[in-house]
Parts: structure tokens; sequence; C-alpha cells
């Protein structure tokens, strides 16, 4: 009945008891327990190797086993006829101890003598009450057991002492610790020193080879008090391969050491939960809370040969078996283990025979049934089969797989955060992301260098994942996603089955067909056909093929070939980038983006030098520079203003892409990542590319345009718009009815306003064109302004008007063409000068100085001095003695510069916001799509190269309907 193999119980002190098979079958609330649960646990279904009970410490010199231990039945227990012949009261007195056990009882030894239990050994023998002896029972002698504490004292393994069946845990504590010098002299009885130490049980496995070497103990379990060492090491006897002794530690350390020992099997999935299981069902066996150990206290109240409480403890056993009906239970029991065993393969050729009840838990352990509110992960293929489970459920919207690790130690960045763990070789800190919304379909996303594939096609971006795909992490796992929430399992046939699996072979042209999809030649013909025309707006390409492709897209758009809409360039390279973001590699973009930004600037460095050659800063000395019209200057800065227009909306969508790089990083926790951080540095070093040919463009065209305007803006001040016979135009006026001295300062305005709406440039960028423009033209008719009224007399009320007037005609003119507000705020300084000539001479010889300062705050006091000073009051009037500056101001008036500086110009300011290129949708440009065609031609040309001569073909050409 003692042999080694595993029978589920226990008690409440200790992890499995051998017991007999008819006193644990009876045991109701085991069964209570065990039915309650629908699902056994995965660490109790592995805890047949948990059997941990041994005896290592064999006593010195070992008592002989009793000739006849057998456990009867219950039925055979009655028949003994009293609690002294039962079996029943020995296992009472194994989970409680009588009275002899308590603190400070009278079988406690003494602290003054040197080995109290060899003094007393015959008080001992004589003082514990025989049982009724059995029939086949002889005499137990005394055994020795060894205790082990060599954190305890120095130079000492393991003490020895005497001690019995009835001997007690509390009693042999005492008695160590007097065999170890730790009682201080005050007797070991002591209970101050015997409550600070607890024996422990510990189980291990014995040291091998040479000399021993050192205990290994996996296994430790605190004994209460009452509980009788002699009797445990008898009745829980170890495995083969395992050994067990008793130790000494001090309580608080023992206690810390058990709970460890539970958190870190759980931890581990180990066998923690069983043990915990097995003493929770012990507890319920055994009569709950009424067998829970007793306090330091309360153990020596009973004397040894009072048997009160075992007959209780031995009546409640009885009167729980009763409760129940045993052939129920054991019918009910053979049928859920039939219905189990007949849900495993083969089970309806097998024979139904009778199974052990650890067979029974593994196979309903493998009856799992899938979520039903949350996606997951179904393991068609793993890496390890002990450690992999069958499904992954996911209990977040965003999913991580991966092989986790710690926190960097150098950047103090935490450890990524790892949904599930996959211990492959292979897998990655974070390999792969899934995202799964209230809304179908999910999306899959891989790290950066993790081989993934997605229905066994690599997986470089993020894509759908749909219910039933396959996902393939590694060289070794192997998913199938499942997502119950769609209402269904998927889609019929999952796409990577065959598509007609069952039919015949359409021809020749099946054994050159697809085996995974199941199309023939002729239907991947029709399909390469319909993209290689259609107006879809995608742009495929390898990696290989990259340089050309951008190449050429550059060359047409410098040289102007083709009728592409203004921004047909920036489309084209849009779709690159937008190809590299979601089709190819990590890593790619930000080289595509850097090659991408050093072919614009050179094409607007070639286009700049041209026109830098037609129109050369110095010329010959006796050849008059022809100045530029405004037909001319369109013309040459067509080219300037297209790149311009171009790279800012490839700009804004080039920031929109590094963005979602940077944010997709930050939700990954890859934001520290050394790759991460030189790709963005790369996409910087682009974008400041890109920054430069826009700010290089702006200057070029600003620079020729003020050049041609600063021919024209003198006829401002000198032309009279009051002509005989003449009518002035009214706001919205078209330019020919302007009058003759506004016309070619307007037409440079309307040669620049009609270039930018041809070239779709953005309203921002316009807007501050204008604005420059404004600058310089005010600027430079107030600088004339002051310069003419020195030498000359300038300054009087008739050559007011007549300024007043052509500013005002200007003014309306940009109002109706819409720059009104721009031209108002930019001319504002002239406009005030102007106004201040304008004032009739009567009432400009009543103002003082302090009132015009106040009237025109926008002019310095050197300006508004210089035009009061030179103004014309008539023949030998000078300026009255009111119009002379403050001594505060003076020293502003003789140092002050009257004239305005160019470089006080308005800094550039790129937009911001999303770009204007529309990505979606069919194509609709005609000129677009002839573009888009060629260069998907011009794709299948150099991957035809690339093939042999006998396989190369031509493009395909869609069938008619």
């Amino acid at each position: 009945m003692l042999s080694g193999e595993r029978k589920e119980g226990g008690s409440p002190r200790f992890g499995k008891l051998h017991l007999p098979v008819g006193l644990w079958i009876n045991s109701p609330r085991k069964q209570l327990a065990k039915l309650g649960r629908r699902w056994p646990s995965a660490a109790s279904v592995k805890s047949s190797s948990s059997d941990t009970g041994s005896r290592s410490s064999e006593p010195l010199p070992p008592p002989p086993p009793p000739p006849h231990v057998e456990l009867r039945r219950v039925g055979a227990v009655k028949a003994a006829g009293g609690a002294s012949g039962s079996r029943a009261k020995r296992i009472s007195q194994l989970f409680r101890g009588s009275g002899a056990g308590g603190a400070g009882g009278p079988g406690t030894p003494g602290g003054a003598q040197r080995w109290a239990s060899e003094k007393k050994l015959p008080e001992l023998a004589a003082g514990v009450a025989p049982e009724p002896p059995l029939p086949t029972r002889a005499a137990v002698p005394p055994g020795v057991l060894k205790i082990f504490a060599s954190g305890l004292a120095s130079g000492a393994n393991y003490k020895s002492v005497l001690a019995t069946e009835r001997s007690t845990a509390r009693e042999l504590v005492a008695e160590a610790l007097e065999r170890y010098g730790l009682t201080g002299g005050r007797g070991a009885g002591d209970s101050g020193c015997v409550d600070a130490y607890a024996l422990c049980d510990a189980l291990g496995r014995p040291a091998v080879g040479v000399g021993g070497g050192e205990w290994r103990a996996e296994h430790l379990r605190v004994l209460a008090d009452a509980e009788r060492p002699l009797l445990v090491q008898d009745l829980w006897r170890a495995r083969p391969g395992w050994a067990r002794r008793f130790e000494l530690r001090g309580r608080e350390e023992a206690r810390r050491l058990e709970q460890e020992a539970f958190g870190a099997a759980d931890a581990d999935g180990t066998n923690a939960p069983s043990w915990r299981t097995q003493k929770n069902r012990s507890r319920a066996a055994s009569g709950g809370a009424a067998l829970a150990s007793p306090g330091p206290g309360s153990g020596s109240g009973t004397p040894t040969g009072s048997g009160g409480k075992e007959r209780s403890e031995n009546l409640s056993l009885r009167r729980s078996v009763s409760e129940l009906s045993l052939q129920g239970r054991r019918r009910r029991q053979q049928e859920r283990r039939q219905q189990a065993l007949s849900m495993a393969p083969g089970a309806a050729d097998a024979q139904m025979v009778p199974t052990d009840p650890g067979d029974f838990d593994q196979l309903t352990q493998c009856l799992i049934q899938a979520p039903s509110n949350r996606p997951y992960f179904l393991l068609l293929q793993g890496y390890q089969d002990a450690q992999d489970f069958v499904v992954y459920v996911m209990t977040r919207e965003q999913h991580v797989f991966g092989r986790g690790g710690p926190s960097s130690s150098r950047g103090g960045s935490p450890a990524p955060y790892v949904d599930t763990f996959l211990n492959a070789p292979d897998i990655l800190p974070r390999h792969c992301t899934v995202r799964a919304g209230p809304e179908p379909p999910a999306m899959v996303r891989p790290s950066r260098g993790a081989p993934v594939t997605h229905n066994g096609c690599l997986l470089l971006r993020e894509a759908e994942l749909h219910p039933g795909d396959l996902l393939g992490l590694g060289e070794h796992f192997l998913f199938m996603y499942k997502d119950p929430r769609s209402g269904g399992s998927g889609p019929a046939r999952p796409s990577w089955l065959p598509a007609r699996p069952g039919a015949a072979p359409p021809g020749p042209g099946w054994a050159f067909s697809c085996r995974l999809c199941g199309r023939g030649l002729q239907e991947r013909g029709e399909a390469l056909a319909a993209y290689l025309d259609g107006r879809e707006p995608v742009l495929r390409f390898r990696p290989r093929e990259e340089e050309a492709l951008l190449g050429e897209i550059v060359r047409a758009a410098a040289s102007g070939a083709g009728d592409l809409p203004p921004l047909g360039p920036a489309t084209l390279l849009a779709l690159c980038v937008q190809h590299s973001a979601r089709e190819l590699e990590l890593g790619h973009l930000p080289r595509l983006l850097g090659r991408l930004a050093r072919l614009i600037k050179e094409a607007v460095w070639e286009k700049i030098k041209e026109i830098g050659d037609r129109q050369p800063e110095n010329h010959p000395e006796g050849v008059p520079e022809a100045p530029l019209t405004p037909e001319a200057v369109s013309v040459e800065l067509r080219p300037l203003i297209l790149w311009m227009a171009n790279t800012t909306e490839l700009l804004s969508f080039v920031q929109e892409k590094v963005l979602e790089m940077e944010k997709e990083a930050d939700q990954e926790g890859l934001s520290s990542d050394p790759q991460l951080c030189n790709d963005l540095e790369l996409c910087d070093e682009a974008l400041a590319l890109l920054d430069e040919v826009i700010m290089c463009t702006f200057q070029q065209s600003v620079y020729y345009l003020t050049k041609t305007l600063y021919s024209t803006l003198p006829a401002l001040l000198d032309s009279n718009p009051f002509t005989a016979g003449a009518e002035l135009p009214g706001p919205g006026a078209e330019l020919e009815a302007m009058p003759p001295g506004l016309r070619p300062t307007l037409g440079v305005f309307q040669a620049a306003l009609e270039l930018t709406n041809q070239c779709e440039l953005h309203p921002d960028l316009v807007s501050q064109t204008f604005g420059y423009l404004f600058f310089f033209s005010n600027a430079s008719l107030l600088n004339s302004l002051m310069e003419r009224g020195q030498g000359r007399p300038f300054y009087q009320w008739s050559r007011a008007v007549q300024i007043r007037t052509n500013l005002d005609l200007v003014l309306d003119w940009l109002q109706g063409a819409g720059l009104g507000d721009i031209a108002t705020e930019f001319f504002r300084k002239l406009s005030i000068a102007v106004n201040l000539l304008c004032v009739p001479r009567t009432s400009l010889l009543k103002a003082s100085w302090s009132s015009l300062r106040t009237d025109y705050p926008t002019l310095t006091p050197a300006q508004l001095h210089h035009l009061l000073s030179h103004y014309q009051l008539g023949p030998g009037r000078g300026p009255p003695p009111a119009w002379d500056p403050p001594p505060a101001e003076r020293d502003a008036v003789d140092t002050g510069d009257i004239f305005e500086s160019f470089s006080s110009h308005p800094p550039l300011i790129l937009p911001l916001g999303s770009s204007r290129l529309r990505l979606t949708g069919p194509v609709t440009d005609d000129a677009l799509h002839r573009e888009l065609r060629r260069l998907r031609r011009l794709l299948w040309d150099l991957e035809q190269q690339e093939l042999p001569a006998n396989h190369r073909h031509g493009p395909p050409v869609a069938s008619t309907p």
C-alpha cells in the first residue's frame, strides 16, 4: 500500500499522502471540489511528477519498520471496534498532534543537561501510553533523526536527536536547539527560543559525484508544531532519485522560503498550483477549518493518551462519507471518463478500458473551447511542443508577438512590451504587431528586420489581416487568425487555398499556372495587362529599378516633355514614395528620399545655370542691358515655379510619411532604436535638401521679377494720369484700360499672378511671392521719392496728387486681382508719405512737429524732417519754426537714414498642413495617365532585360470583353 505510485490526496500540511484507495475515493468534498471546475489547470495535469514525499535522513540506528503497517479499508476500521485500534486514529494523529506535542508539555527535556533525550530515553519509552497492539504489531524503539542546521552554528552540519513516533516537531526543535547550544542556558523548553525556529521538511536531489557535492533542496515545507516527523517520513516516502531531510530554520525565514517556492513555481508553470489544489482538497476531505494546525500554545492541553479529538475527527470523517452515494459518484465519474476517451483520435476503433485518473485529467484538458468575443490565433506549427500553447487570445486591441528582452542598460529605456512570448531563436524582441479594432479588418505590421509571412508571401509593410489568414513568424511559428466577432470564421474559402481544387486542368497552360491561387497564364496575363493600362494610382517597382525610375521622372519634368499637369511630377514621385512606404522594407524609404532629393536639386541647379547664362549680371562695356519684358520673364521663370510648386507638395507628403513612421515607432516602443534614429537622420537630410530647393527657386523667381519691376516702377512717380480726354478706370478694370504709365508695372504683376496660377503654386507661397514684390516696390518707390526731393523742387501739392492717383489705381487693380490686402499692408509707408505731401499748404503750415509725428507714425524722424525741410512753400519761403524737431529728437534726425533697407524683407515660411496631392481614386487626367502607362511599361522592359532572350516577351494586352 505504501508504494511509490501516485494517489490523489493530501492533508492541510503536506503536499500529498499515499492513502488507501478506498479511503480516498470516499472523500466527498474532494469530489465536489473536482466537479466544481470545468477544466483542470495545466499545472494539475502535469502534477504527476510532484509526488515529493521522501525519507532522506534514515534513523541511526534505523528503526525497523512495523511488520504490519498496512492501512485497512473503512470497513476494516469500523470492525476494529475503537479509536485505539483504527487506522483513522493514526491518520488523525498525523494531522492533529496530541497534547504531548505542545509547548512546555510534560515531556519537554530540561536545558541544563547535555542531551536530554539520552538521559530521558527510558522516560520517553515508559511515558508513552501504548496503543492496544494489533495482532501483528511489534514494539517500535526510538530512532535517531538528523536535523540539519548548518547556518545556525559554525562547523556543524547536522545534529542527531532521539525521537519516537509520538515525538512532535516542537519537541524536536527544542532538543535540536539544545544540541546546537542556542537556548542561552534557559533550557530547551524555553518557549520564546523555540517559537523563533521551525522544523522544515526539505525535499531535494541527493548530491552525486566524488565527495558527495552539495545538497540541492528543491521543495520546502514547514512542519506544524504538532506534526510527528517519524510518521511523516514513514507514510510519505521519497520517489526514486529524490531524498528528504529535516532542517532547522528560523520561522520567518522558513515561511518566506516556502512562499517564494510557491511563487516561483507559479511563474514557471510547474507544480505549485497542484500543491495548492491538493492542500485545499485535503482540507475539504478532512473536515475543512476544523483540522487547521493548532497554534504554538494549543498543542499541549490534551494528554498524549487522550483520544477525544481523534474520535471526533474519525466520526466526522465517517459521517462525511456516509452523506453521499458512492455508487452514483462512481457512475458519473466513469461516464465522464468514457466521454473524454470517445473524443480522442482512434477512440472508435479502440476498446474502452479503465484508465488512470491522471489520463482522464489530461484528456479533459485537451477539450479546449475557443473564445467567442475576442480575436485569437490558432497555432498550426510551433517550436517546442512542450511549451507552446494551442490558442493565443488577443486581450488588447494591439497584440505584440516577440521574444522579449531585458531593458537597455545604456539608455535606460524599459524592456519592450510583449503580449505573446515566442522562444524560437529567430524571433526578435518585438517581432510583429497586430491591431484589431472593433471593426474589421485587422492590421498586421512586422518590426524592422523581422521575417514575417502573410498567406505564404513575405510581409515587409503593414497589411490587412482577415479571419482565416495564415501568419508565419520566423522559420518555426505558423498561426491562423480567427475573429469570432465577425459573425463567422471568415470567407467561405481562404485566399491561400486553390481557387479550384477539384476542377479539371483547363488546358496545357495549367502546367504553368500558379499552384497557390490556381490562376493560369491567361488569367495572369490579363491581370498584368489591367495593371499596365489601368488608372489606379499605383506604381510598383523593385529596388533595383528605383534609380532608373526616379531619373526618368525627374528628367521628363525638367525637359518639359509631354503635357503633364502642373503637379504631375510630384504625383508620380509621391507614388514612388507611397510604394516604398507600403511594400518595401522599413529601411528603404530613407534611402529613396535621399536619392530623390538629390535628383531634384541637381535638376533645379541646372535650370538656374541656364537662366543665368541667358540673363548675365555683368554686360560687356558699351552694350546696353535690355530690360526684361513680362512675357520674357514668364517664360524664363516657368520651370523654376513648376519645381517650386512640385517640391512644396512633395515635401508636405514626405513629412506626413516621416511623421507616420515616428508615430508607429513610438507605439511599438522603438523610439530609441539605433536603426530608427539613423533612418530619421537620413529623412531629415532629405527634407533639408527639399527645403533648400524651395528656398533657391523662390529667391531666383523674386530676383528676376524685381529686376523687371525695377525698370517700370519710376513711371508711378513721373507719369500724369490726368491726360487730356482720358477717364480714370474704375476698380476691376482690364490692364489695357489703365493709364500708359502704369501698364508696365501692372503687366509684371499680372504675369507673375498668371504664372503662379498656371503652375498651381501653393497659396501660401503665392501670397509670400507677391508680398516680397510689394515690399520691393514700396521700398524702391519711397527711396526714389526721398531722392527726388533733394536737388530739385519736387515736394509740392500738384505732383503729390498725381502720385496719389497712380498709387490708388494700382491698389484698386490689385484689389480686383485678389491681392488687395497684401498690397495695402506693404504699400502703407509709401501711402503715408504721399498723403503728407497731399495736405493743402494752408493746413500744413498750421501743423507742428509733434502733431505731424502723431499723424504719420510710420515715418521715421529723419524721413519726416526730410519731407518738411524740402517742401515747396513758395519763392523765398522756408519751413516755419513749428516744423523744427525738439532737441530730444535732433540726434535721430541728424543720424537717421531716410532710405528704406531692402534687407528687412519678410522671411520665407514654408506652408504647413496636408499635401494637396490626391493619390486615391482613379487617375482622371489623361496626360498623367499616359505618363503613368509609359513608366509602367518602362519598368516592364527593365524587368524583361534581366531574363534570358528566349524567356522575354512583350507586355500583355488585355482582352476586350
